[in-house]
């Protein structure tokens, strides 16, 4: 099997695996609650805390910065419905990128009196650093936003958005800013200190080789934040329940590497990543790059294919032993452009044609050879499916004389 859905998930690294198994080990022979104030959890909370300050040195975050979560749904979640509570009376404009993560989208659909105001984008689904700045400036009667959140690097398609710049004018507006940089971290320098206009930043483990369950959300020290769990006052306050410690031992782990092997980790995606698209578009010329220029991360590729449905090809392409996903859901049945890219502008037809093909830590020439090898009669395939079903629509039916 030829795996490349590593923005889904990639697998986990061989020294997270060990180093998990070690904090469970040592969870289930000789410690305890990390809140407990006996040894065992003194043993338990050191663990912790060393992880805490390590994720913080590799972020560039005060360690008091890292709230530590179940992963990136939970982080957006808390993130965005937490500034909003916090913003108080009168503040109810929420400026969002269409294009954001369904974990972003829908709990700001789901605050109470919000008026949601969407930011532009081009077309590889990038907010426009010019359009985020008249948003901000045109803000009406509703007075100032109480948050906006903008992705830093689309799960989709891959580009990457100018957060710098979105920062800086989130900054002088005096608008907290949320960043989801889910596909962000372990690809770009991510510096906290160097972005003092991020509010809270979300990150998980799963996406970068460390275990699922375990994320975190850099929140502030003077950020307002009301959280959504209550009971033992954890984290400072802001995520209620017991630590799951191995999970964050091994989420540590996973950000160090990340960020000690980014700069060849990148140069060898990038190579792939140029060379799957060379393949591709030599064995299906209609075939077009969704990010065509601009940055986009190294390791992420995403193809529109005319005359194709998504969810045909993804399966065709499974069949053959490629692992990949769709840039289009199908729901009880029925296929579903992708918000991301009618969001960025493109019409329903090509929006359900798109695929993302991730690379990663495990990704070799063998896997984009394999690839290019079986993305042809995958794409023939997938025309003639979708052209014979647009036949049978336009067939009318035969109906038969009633007798007598």
């Amino acid at each position: 099997m030829v795996y490349l859905d590593h923005g889904a998930t990639t697998p986990v690294l061989p020294e997270v695996v060990s180093a998990v198994s070690e904090a469970m080990a040592a969870v289930g022979n000789t410690n305890g609650n990390p809140s407990s104030v006996h040894a065992a959890g003194r043993s338990a909370r050191q663990q912790v805390e060393q992880a805490r300050e390590s994720i913080g040195a590799d972020l560039r975050a005060h360690p008091s910065e890292i709230v530590f979560t179940s992963g990136g749904t939970e982080s957006d979640n808390l993130a965005v419905t937490g500034l909003y509570r916090a913003a108080g009376a009168g503040r109810r404009t929420v400026l969002l990128s269409p294009a954001e993560h369904h974990a972003v989208l829908e709990p700001a659909e789901r605050l109470p009196d919000a008026q949601l105001r969407w930011l532009p984008l081009d077309g590889a689904a990038r907010v426009s650093v010019d359009g985020f700045r008249h948003t901000l400036a045109d803000t009406g009667p509703a007075g100032p936003p109480a948050l906006a959140a903008v992705m830093w690097a689309n799960n989709e398609t891959g580009a990457v958005t100018d957060l710098p710049a979105i920062a800086e004018a989130a900054a002088a507006a005096g608008v907290p800013l949320h960043c989801d940089a889910v596909q962000a971290v372990g690809s770009l320098p991510v510096a906290m200190d160097q972005l003092p206009g991020v509010t809270t930043l979300a990150l998980t483990g799963h996406k970068i080789g460390g275990p699922p369950g375990a994320g975190a959300l850099v929140v502030r020290r003077d950020a307002q934040l009301t959280p959504l769990l209550h009971g033992g006052g954890h984290e400072r306050g802001l995520r209620s329940g017991t630590l799951n410690v191995p999970g964050i031992v091994g989420l540590a782990v996973a950000v160090r590497a990340a960020v000690v092997t980014r700069t060849e980790r990148n140069r060898r995606l990038t190579e792939l990543s140029e060379r799957l698209i060379r393949g591709v578009l030599d064995r299906v010329p209609d075939a077009a790059p969704t990010v065509d220029g601009g940055a986009r991360l190294p390791g992420t590729v995403h193809l529109t294919f005319p005359g194709c449905e998504a969810e045909t090809l993804l399966m065709l392409l499974d069949s053959a032993g490629i692992q990949s996903s769709a840039g289009s859901a199908c729901t009880a049945g029925v296929t579903r452009a992708s918000h991301v890219l009618l969001a960025a502008g493109m019409d329903h037809q090509r929006a359900s044609s798109g695929l993302r093909f991730s690379l990663g830590h495990t990704s070799t020439d063998d896997d984009v050879a394999a690839l290019v090898a079986a993305i042809g009669p995958a794409v023939e395939r997938a025309k003639s499916a979708l052209q014979r079903r647009r036949s049978r629509a336009l067939t009318p039916a035969l109906v038969s004389e009633p007798a007598g």
